[in-house]
């Protein structure tokens, strides 16, 4: 049995997620203690600051291939925090967690959780906003990534992300002025060799990227001054990977009608240009031809080499399509049109029939890099929210359960691989808080065709597919006063179009039970069984997981 550590990252959304925990272990039992550090001051704040310590005991028994048995103790310390003002907004989840190994496992420590806020510099006119994400998932051979909570020592991986950026929100007579600018930075430490099926080629896991945004927007509304509301805006968006030296640039600009049909629903459509183009570089060559690995395991980039166009389209772009808002709590916006030399679909559904309920579900598209596609997930999330950990590790799981329904990083961690790619998909939730329970479902599907350029020694990645699908569930509540419950369930599927690569299918679940014990002291139990079938390997992975501990919440 290899050495193994726990995931610390799932994503309702990606394509092999550990289901999302409604609350953390000890947060059912925590909640009426959180509430007495809720306070507020004159400038209208309301605040909750939640810091705990924890010690465990972990033992994973594997069941199959084989049946060795590891046990860690788990010592971990973190902070959730909100706040809420007039002019501020912010929630916090972060935890350090080191776990110490008996016999054949290893020491490892982990930094993992998220960060979303805002500022407002001038009230309702000028706001700063930013967001931050680390955690931890396992890198295969396929180059997905895939959040399974059984690790190798040899599939690793830590994933760290950040942006930030100013917003303008004006207005000049009847016209309304919308700007923005954002920068974000996305690293992937991955293991210096992913192990890769017999024949395949190495996967060239994501480093690091650096994108920028920027755009402006000035409108009208229907009936003022036009019966139809009128806009033209321009837009910005520049990845610059490290691998290969690859960058992914996009400008456009254009117009926009909204016609009103009724009270609640308009037809609307724009029409403009737009210039989009990836390039990279190749690697350096040895004598015989072989592309250089370096030290960290990834393409050397050869840059006494000009770029390399991969992937170009510029001319006329266009969209039609519906927003339907009979209410408060109901908003529908579809679109398709034409985009990147084909046709394009997106729009969003949402639905909210009361403060217990909500649904979601999005429909995307586009040509991204892996770190462009996190930041944009992350700048998406509610800055009102409690995050999701794992049942057994308290880990960070890419969802978030927040006012505005759950929210999870959508499709992101599909693949760490470091090509540039077109990404088209779906993704639902749904939320329901029944008093004492809270229960949610997720599921979705993600597609992404990858971009290079020919001549480089990522041409064989050009055109090929990825596809991935999950579903996942939970339910939490409370057992009286103090006692707490959480229960999750999971699965998910990888199919990779690259050769010799394999599919991966991850399925599992687990339950959690807290008990308060007095002034914020609660004792802990979990309980998880995982399975992962991976075509990379020869034999299939099961292993059951248990934990018992103590937490403090000050």
């Amino acid at each position: 049995m290899k050495r193994m550590t726990f995931s610390s990252l799932g994503a309702l959304a990606a394509v092999a997620v550990v289901a999302p925990v409604h609350a953390q272990d000890g947060e059912a039992v925590g909640e009426a203690l959180a509430e007495q550090d809720s306070r507020r001051d004159g400038g209208g704040r309301i605040g909750r600051i939640s810091p705990y310590i924890e010690a465990s005991q972990v033992v994973t028994a594997e069941l199959s291939p084989g049946n060795d048995v590891v046990t860690y103790t788990q010592v971990a310390a973190g902070v959730d925090a909100t706040v809420q003002g007039r002019n501020t907004g912010a929630s916090v989840s972060i935890r350090y967690e080191y776990n110490i190994g008996y016999g054949d496992a290893s020491d490892s420590n982990t930094l993992s959780g998220v960060a979303r806020g805002y500022a407002s510099i001038v009230p309702q006119v000028l706001t700063v906003e930013g967001g931050a994400m680390a955690a931890r998932t396992r890198v295969d051979g396929n180059g997905g990534s895939t959040l399974n909570p059984l690790i190798d020592e040899d599939s690793d991986s830590r994933i760290y992300s950040v942006y930030a950026g100013p917003t303008l929100h004006t207005r000049a007579g009847d016209a309304e002025i919308n700007a923005n600018y954002r920068i974000g930075y996305t690293r992937v430490d991955a293991p210096d060799a992913v192990q890769t099926a017999p024949g395949a080629d190495p996967i060239d896991v994501f480093d690091e990227s650096v994108v920028q945004s920027a755009g402006v927007h000035i409108g009208t509304s229907p009936g003022r001054p036009l019966p139809v509301g009128l806009g033209v805006g321009a837009g910005w968006v520049q990845e610059d990977i490290s691998n290969l030296d690859q960058r992914v640039r996009d400008m456009h600009v254009r117009g926009d009608v909204s016609v009103p049909v009724t009270q609640s629903l308009a037809v609307v459509g724009g029409v403009g240009y737009e210039d989009v183009e990836v390039s990279a570089r190749d690697a350096v060559r040895d004598a015989d031809g072989n592309p250089v690995i370096g030290d960290d395991g990834r393409l050397v980039t050869d840059t006494s080499q000009p770029r390399q166009i991969a992937y170009e389209a510029d001319g006329l772009i266009w969209d039609v399509g519906v927003m339907w808002r009979p209410s408060s709590r109901t908003a529908l916006e579809a679109h398709v049109g034409r985009r990147y030399d084909s046709t394009s679909y997106y729009g969003t559904f949402s639905y909210a029939p009361n403060r217990r309920s909500s649904l979601n579900v999005s429909v995307y598209d586009s040509v991204s890099g892996f770190g462009n596609l996190l930041t944009t997930a992350l700048a998406n999330l509610p800055t009102e929210f409690n995050a999701t950990r794992n049942a057994l590790t308290g880990d960070f799981t890419g969802c978030v359960d927040g006012a505005e329904g759950d929210n999870c990083l959508a499709g992101t961690l599909a693949s760490v691989r470091s090509s540039v790619f077109r990404s088209r998909g779906v993704a639902a939730n749904y939320g329901v808080n029944l008093g004492r329970l809270s229960t949610g479902i997720g599921a979705g599907y993600d597609r992404r065709k990858f971009i290079a350029a020919p001549g480089t020694i990522l041409a064989d990645a050009n055109g090929v597919v990825d596809e991935s699908y999950y579903v996942s569930a939970y339910l939490s509540g409370e057992l009286g006063r103090n006692a707490g419950f959480t229960t999750n369930a999971y699965a998910n599927w990888i199919n990779s179009g690259f050769a010799n690569s394999g599919d991966v299918f991850a399925l599992g679940g687990s339950a959690a039970y807290s008990q308060s014990l007095f002034d914020g002291l609660s004792a802990r139990a979990a309980v998880a069984l995982d399975h992962l079938d991976s075509e990379i390997s020869d034999e299939d992975l099961t292993a059951a997981s248990a934990l018992l501990g103590l937490r403090y919440d000050f």
